[in-house]
């Protein structure tokens, strides 16, 4: 299989991803064909699609970590990921995972101001072990916001948290956008999220992007609007539910 090597993208062109005819395939089988995609700098993006669409192995290739690819990705160098585990590690502190993996020897109030954006500053010093799982989340939006992206990859981050965890780490994510003015690619099964998060929702099927929706509702949302629940319900219709069978 070609490889296309990932290549910065212009700051010129406005994009921060340009992908073409990018295809990925396992025994012999592509779960990516022929797949496009653009999303503008500063832009919040969800992609949603049926287990299996190809979603997270997307994210990898824009993450940079699958690169068995043929096609073209044009990425910011400048990019951080938050999976759905937060994966920290055990044996370091919250502030040490923090800053784990970062350039150079970067010190404890590196961390401790991202750790404050997310509302984790109290926490610096704990233990992973000791952590709810969304101060485990928050840490890892901490991680990945150190990095200064220009792209933030998410790849269902919120999957794992309770109801009331999540609304609140859904506005975290979104405030976090709105101040940090980055790109932002959301993978998430939510249709409701990413209505509530998203400027577009792309959905997934067949290894290519299927259908787009703008999503040109006042911030922040309501959920009761009518307009919102309109565009839930095309979705949810566009992802082959029944949107009447799915709220009973």
């Amino acid at each position: 299989m070609a490889t296309d090597v990932h290549r910065p993208v212009s700051t010129v062109t406005g994009q921060a991803v340009h992908v073409a005819d990018l295809t990925r395939s396992f025994d012999g089988r592509p779960v990516i064909d022929g797949l496009r995609l653009d999303v503008a700098q500063g832009e919040f993006v969800a992609l949603l699609g049926r287990s299996g669409c190809g979603k997270s192995t997307l994210l990898r290739v824009l993450a940079g970590l699958d690169r068995e690819i043929a096609g073209t990705v044009l990425v910011p160098r400048r990019k951080a990921v938050a999976f759905q585990a937060p994966r920290l590690m055990p044996w370091k502190k919250v502030w040490r995972n923090v800053v784990l993996g970062l350039p150079g020897k970067p010190g404890r109030a590196v961390a401790e101001r991202a750790l404050d954006e997310v509302g984790l500053g109290h926490r610096t010093n704990a233990w992973p072990r000791t952590l709810s799982g969304g101060e485990a989340q928050r840490a890892s939006l901490a991680r990945a916001l150190v990095r200064e992206p220009d792209l933030l990859l998410l790849d269902e981050p919120f999957g794992a948290l309770d109801a009331l965890t999540r609304i609140k780490a859904q506005r975290l994510v979104g405030e976090l956008w709105r101040r940090r003015g980055c790109a932002v690619l959301l993978v998430t099964h939510d249709v409701e999220e990413a209505v509530l998060l998203a400027d577009r929702v792309l959905v997934m099927d067949n290894g290519v992007i299927a259908y787009e929706q703008r999503i040109e509702l006042d911030r922040p949302r309501d959920i009761a609007d009518p307009r919102f629940a309109e565009l839930r319900a095309g979705l949810l219709h566009r992802l082959g539910v029944d949107p009447a069978a799915e709220a009973a």
